[in-house]
């Protein structure tokens, strides 16, 4: 098999030639930021959006690049064949000369990036989706969560508690509130109304949750960004989760707790067919992305 084709440090190489240093602090202390964004007929989907957070998260890192992302980025999907893609790029502080905490003054950060083809999942209808179990369980990641860094030690460790108790996502909860999931964010409707919780409680801002508030301010559905606990969690009408490489996702079951009446719920089918058949546009080749939105 010809190995996929990576960005690593201004060079398009195979990815069997790639090499970072061992003293790289994104490889020694999670000293990193990363984004990964879906690529539709080699178009990057709300790129403006992600490139945006990318920039936030540098700063908070103090971490400077000067590269053209963009073009890095579409040369990296054109190099692959185009087409439909999620492109994952990481960005470290770089390599020292040796092991330290201490930070060492100018470094060149080590810029990443590898993509793998996108399957269109939307032809078949909300019917084919399939809809999750889902957990909660303590949140017990850094208070940063706003910037998206590459310390996932915990998202990695509650997934695979989902996993082995038959589920496919982890909600977390801190201080009586839940915050997102391990690798995503979430809705709950009640009464016709969309509730998710709000940025200022230290999560990340998702770029299809921020889709999603565009698509229900644009249909006139009322919305509002508030704490939930897991009282109004599990006694929700319906239960979403979100992400770049997801899009919607309903969540029939949480813990033990059936959601509803255990069906994908009505105001979930609306905003899929509304999500869905803008991605398959932009799949296809028939929408323009320069609008970026529905």
């Amino acid at each position: 098999m010809t190995p996929d084709i990576v960005y690593l440090n201004g060079q398009f190489l195979p990815s069997d030639q790639a090499k970072v240093s061992v003293f790289d602090r994104g490889f020694l202390f999670g000293d990193s930021v990363y984004e990964v964004i879906p690529f539709y007929q080699g178009v990057g989907f709300r790129l403006d959006e992600h490139l945006q957070r990318l920039e936030y998260s540098l700063r908070a890192l103090r971490i400077s690049v000067d590269i053209d992302i963009r073009g890095v980025l579409s040369t990296l999907v054109a190099s692959n064949g185009g087409g439909n893609m999620s492109v994952y790029l990481q960005i470290t502080r770089g390599a020292a000369e040796k092991r330290s905490h201490v930070i060492t003054e100018g470094l060149t950060p080590t810029v990443f990036a590898c993509c793998q083809p996108i399957r269109d999942i939307y032809t078949d209808g909300s019917e084919a989706v399939s809809g999750i179990k889902v957990i909660v369980t303590a949140d017990l990641r850094w208070r940063r969560c706003d910037i998206k860094s590459n310390g996932l030690l915990p998202n990695i460790l509650v997934l695979q508690q989902a996993k082995e108790h038959h589920a496919q996502e982890a909600l977390l909860q801190r201080d009586g509130h839940l915050t997102e999931g391990a690798s995503c964010n979430f809705f709950i409707v009640e009464r016709g109304v969309l509730y998710t919780p709000p940025l200022d409680t230290g999560i990340l801002s998702g770029t299809t949750r921020a889709l999603i508030l565009e698509i229900a301010d644009l249909q006139g559905i009322p919305r509002q960004e508030c704490p939930i606990d897991y009282t109004r969690l599990i006694n929700a009408d319906e239960v979403w989760i979100s992400s770049s490489t997801r899009a919607i996702v309903p969540v029939l079951q949480v813990d033990d707790q059936v959601i509803g009446n255990g069906k994908k719920g009505p105001l979930w089918k609306r905003f899929f067919e509304i999500f869905t058949r803008y991605q398959h546009d932009l799949m296809t080749g028939a929408n323009d992305e320069s609008k970026n939105t529905p």
